[in-house]
């Protein structure tokens, strides 16, 4: 990928690829003082919040799935197949098409049948983690949840769990095939096992149906007609790390920001009701979503600078959640202050995310009850993280609770 922009005048330069490279970084905020973009070896960087919040919304950028995969150096086989048809990357009434049957799985119905389940699996896990003295955070938590609560939501039966958490950790990586080695490899072996393990799925509810989305979604496209059945495998391929990938790292990030902040920690122990804004703020200070990125359909200027057809942009959430020309603080993590501002990491209008109000339940059930029952986190050895493309996250967050 590469950055053909103009400009003016001289802008930062920031290299994004480097394994090393931090969104939270003295550098990014310095560039975000100088300027509202920087430049990367794959593309310009939007750093501030008003400019994001526009090419966000312009019509004239979309997700191009097809230039995306092109752009990693990928044409064609089974994460070609999945990724471009994917409903994210679809505009207009195509899109509408298949979200509506997709909105299925996150109605304020559904998450809210799904919340009693959601509070004792994790009165489970804290239990667990009550008869340690320190936990891989990750493994013993992070993953557990999300991936309880999805398989739930789908019907999994419990015995494939182990089955589904290999393929659902690596999937995400999808938004990290510019970093390479071997995350190509790792991202195709999950599209394989999942688009078996899904077909599968279906046809054992297309027999026996039951109380569950699959089964719901099944019976929507054959009475509706509205998808074809390689669309609906899609759209629950997709399901399945939409549902589960963010979340986990939301948790584990939720985590490494308390582990930095033991006040906030102690704070949320104390005032439960400080919850909802405690979501918010680790959600704005350290998004498992690191960028949103774009294509232009047209050339353009925007604020000066030329965006030619089909060049890669990414929108840096991180700084951009952090903006102080928009929010109050922003270059602290403090959970008393009512955020007015929505954040960018779920998108908005007819993208919005749509796990967004699910992957907020799960930890508005996770925070407070780990709060009130464990002493402030702290990390107790080395901590290996993802790729910073892409989603972003820890593999493993080894803690000891206070």
């Amino acid at each position: 990928m590469s950055a053909p922009v103009s400009a003016p005048h001289a802008v930062p330069f920031l290299n994004v690829v480097d394994p090393e490279f931090d969104f939270g970084s003295p550098e990014v905020a310095q560039a975000q003082a100088a300027s509202w973009y920087a430049n990367s070896p794959i593309g310009l960087m939007v750093l501030r919040y008003a400019e994001a919040q526009d090419l966000l919304r312009d019509q004239r950028l979309d997700h191009n799935g097809k230039r995306f995969m092109e752009t990693n150096g990928i044409v064609d086989g089974p994460i070609y197949d999945w990724f471009v048809p994917m409903i994210a990357n679809h505009d207009g009434a195509e899109h509408r098409r298949l979200r509506g049957l997709v909105n299925r799985a996150f109605t304020p119905r559904t998450v809210s049948n799904l919340r009693p389940f959601i509070r004792v699996t994790v009165e489970h896990l804290i239990d667990r983690l009550c008869t340690v003295e320190t936990c891989e955070f990750v493994e013993d938590f992070a993953n557990s949840l999300p991936l309880a609560v999805m398989c739930q939501l789908l019907g999994v039966p419990e015995e494939d769990f182990e089955t589904f958490r290999a393929w659902t950790t690596d999937i995400g990586l999808v938004f990290s095939l510019a970093h390479g080695g071997d995350i190509p490899a790792r991202v195709e072996a999950a599209v394989v096992g999942l688009n078996a393990y899904v077909d599968s799925l279906i046809q054992k509810k297309a027999a026996a149906p039951g109380d569950d989305l699959v089964s719901a979604m099944i019976a929507a496209q054959q009475v509706e007609h509205r998808v074809s059945e390689e669309e609906l495998r899609n759209l629950l391929v997709t399901l399945v790390f939409g549902a589960y990938d963010t979340t986990r790292l939301q948790l584990a990030n939720a985590m490494v920001a308390f582990a930095g902040h033991h006040d906030q920690w102690r704070l949320l122990a104390r005032y439960p009701e400080l919850t909802d804004q405690a979501v918010d703020e680790v959600m704005r200070w350290f998004p498992a979503t690191a960028m949103a990125y774009r294509f232009p359909t047209v050339d353009f200027d925007y604020r000066g600078v030329r965006l030619p057809k089909d060049t890669f942009l990414m929108v840096c959430v991180v700084p951009v959640q952090r903006d102080p020309r928009v929010f109050e603080r922003g270059d602290a993590f403090d959970i008393t202050i009512p955020r007015q501002t929505p954040p960018v990491q779920f998108g908005g209008g007819p993208h919005y995310c749509l796990g967004a109000a699910l992957a907020r339940t799960e930890l508005q059930e996770a925070l407070p009850a780990l709060a009130s029952r464990l002493g402030p986190p702290t990390i107790t050895g080395p901590v290996s993280w993802r790729p910073p493309i892409g989603l972003q996250g820890p593999y493993a967050l080894p803690l000891r609770f206070g």
